[in-house]
């Protein structure tokens, strides 16, 4: 009979079914075979402590998980098994009244152990080596109470081990609701940690919290990336608005309108430590902006998406800083797309940061040319930003705009008496290029 035991424990390794089985009228040997079984099942109940002990000794020796949650809570886990026996024992005599009862308890530990983080194929195995010591016991009293009476148990075999498969579902199913249920709230406190670095609301004492959630160090630079995306991903799509080089390391965000994006990168220069004595100095790291200029140079994205990136900025509570940095590069990024890096589109950022004013100074010194015919107008402009984008080249800028380069001296000239600026006076020079820029990004 123990050779059966372990042939039938052997075959419990798969998963639990669950489809119910259908009713079957009961013949007179099944009846004296229920009749055998609640005599055992009686005897198991008074030996329950025993019974406990074995079991409890039994997952200490063959499943790791609970070994090591038994150097915590010993107490706690002998009372759990208890418990679950007395009421599953009691099952197979009064299902009627224990049934339920022995589901809450199943319940109450799956839910119970995945909160603690124990495997599920381990609560699953100790369930099964419960069931398997509990229907070794019934087969062992009965072969020593009423020898005459053990075939009769194989009318009730089939019974008992589906009272066990079908605890294993209800154990799996809710250690399975309540994971669901952990992994949205870690989500939730993810995103919800993640919102209040980048809103700079994030308290100083939750820093260190957030920097071991979210896998970042509390001291380090950072900067941001703001996305404004022409065709926005279905909700939930969980694709990135844009491609980072490989192996950027990036937390992601949603906030409203805008796609954000946490790029930690690296240690803080304090945080570096120096070469002990007798080491090679280690070899110079590039500057911020230069890692920043390859992650814009390399960054791909569909077309018309707008995306700014911060400057650096140092420290995990410093990140809120580099979000709104971010935001004022994503407004000095053209409407028809492009990947704008703050640091070198400053004066740009002066212009969208204080719109008002950038306004007015486009009012006042290109608003003489609005008095011209508007493709007159757009020619002046056009010629003006190629001469300033040419560095003062007339050469340079005629061959951008395919016309001879007195051409471009002329346009000049006209454009200096109609505003009364003059171009090479340099204040004149800075006035004319962010009034161009105000123009561009908020005049249009």
């Amino acid at each position: 009979m123990p050779q059966v035991v372990r042939s039938r424990i052997r075959a419990l390794h798969g998963p639990p079914p669950v489809t119910p089985l259908p009713h079957r009228a009961r013949s007179l040997a099944d009846r004296d075979a229920v009749a055998v079984l609640h005599r055992a099942a009686r005897v198991l109940l008074d030996a329950l402590p025993e019974l406990t002990d074995r079991l409890v000794e039994a997952l200490r020796e063959q499943e790791p998980a609970y070994r090591a949650a038994m150097e915590t809570e010993a107490a706690e886990i002998w009372q759990e098994v208890h418990h679950s026996l007395r009421h599953n024992v009691a099952s197979l005599i009064q299902p009627r009244e224990f049934r339920e009862a022995a589901h809450r308890t199943s319940r109450w530990i799956g839910e119970t152990r995945a909160e603690q983080g124990v495997p599920l194929d381990a609560v699953m195995h100790a369930f099964r080596m419960g069931g398997a010591m509990v229907w070794q016991d019934l087969v062992d009293d009965t072969a020593r109470r009423s020898p005459e009476d053990t075939r009769l148990l194989v009318h009730v075999a089939a019974d008992v081990w589906n009272f066990v498969d079908e605890h294993c579902a209800v154990v799996a199913e809710a250690y399975r609701q309540a994971e669901r249920r952990l992994s949205w709230r870690r989500e939730n406190r993810q995103r919800l940690m993640t919102a209040a670095l980048l809103d700079g609301t994030a308290r100083i004492a939750d820093l260190p919290d957030a920097a071991a959630m979210l896998g970042l160090p509390v001291h380090g630079r950072y900067a941001v990336l703001a996305v404004a995306a022409a065709r926005r991903a279905p909700h939930g799509a969980g694709e990135p608005p844009v491609t980072l080089p490989e192996d950027t390391p990036a937390l992601w965000h949603s906030a409203g309108e805008l796609e954000l994006a946490i790029i930690p990168l690296g240690p803080a220069p304090a945080d570096v430590e120096p070469p002990a004595e007798g080491e090679a100095e280690p070899a110079p790291t590039a500057e911020p902006a230069a890692g920043l200029d390859l992650l814009a140079a390399e960054l791909t994205a569909p077309a018309g998406t707008r995306t700014g990136i911060s400057s650096v900025v140092e420290g995990l509570a410093s990140v809120g800083d580099a979000r709104r940095l971010a935001e004022t590069a994503l407004r000095a990024c053209p409407a028809s797309g492009g990947t704008i890096l703050l640091d070198e589109h400053l004066p740009a950022a002066l212009v969208v940061s204080s719109p008002g004013l950038g306004t007015a100074l486009a009012a006042r010194v290109l608003g003489p040319l609005d008095r011209l015919d508007p493709a007159d107008r757009d020619v002046l402009i056009e010629t003006l930003t190629a001469w300033l984008d040419s560095d003062g080249s007339a050469q340079r800028a005629g061959a951008r705009l395919y016309c001879h380069r007195n051409t471009v001296l002329n346009r000049l000239r006209r454009f200096e008496q109609l505003t009364g600026r003059c171009l090479t006076r340099p204040s004149d020079a800075v006035e004319i290029s962010m009034a161009l820029a105000a123009r561009r990004l908020l005049v249009g």
